[in-house]
């Protein structure tokens, strides 16, 4: 028997170029390699954690609600970091939806191609944080994501 991990997540995109600056600004991932119409990047650890291949400039967007992949997560490591993500994707004009899982809290957005996103960052051991997700969320605003900047 063996054990298996998540190595890398690859999407395709219509511009490397476009997706890979988007990753590198609001995700904070480096290249580690540009191979053709594919990039390679990382939050530091392995070669790659997501790789980007170009296919076609008119491929159309995922489609919402089918069998697939729902969305990527990134972690980040507490409140304040994921405030400072927060920030910088509402300052960039990307639309984010954020909820507070009880377990942790999360935004969802889109890259430039429709693949959704999420930040995630685990708050089970906050004081209003729970063990296991149970399946309901709260409402998290603006004012207290910001408020984790202080």
């Amino acid at each position: 028997m063996y054990r298996a991990s998540i190595g890398h997540a690859h999407l395709s995109v219509r511009d490397t170029a476009k997706s890979t600056a988007f990753y590198q600004k609001y995700l904070c991932l480096q290249v580690t390699e540009i191979s053709g119409e594919t990039a390679f990047l990382t939050s530091g650890g392995p070669h790659h954690e997501l790789a980007l291949s170009q296919i076609r400039m008119e491929a159309t967007d995922p489609p919402p609600n089918v069998v697939g992949l729902a969305h990527l997560a990134f972690d980040v490591p507490d409140k304040r970091t994921f405030a400072v993500a927060y920030k910088n994707l509402i300052d960039g004009g990307i639309a984010v939806s954020p909820v507070d899982h009880k377990i942790g809290w999360g935004m969802y957005f889109n890259d430039p191609d429709g693949n959704e996103l999420e930040i995630y960052c685990d708050t089970r051991q906050e004081p209003d944080g729970e063990k296991f997700w149970g399946g309901n969320n709260r409402p998290l605003t603006r004012e207290q994501i910001l408020a984790a900047l202080s």
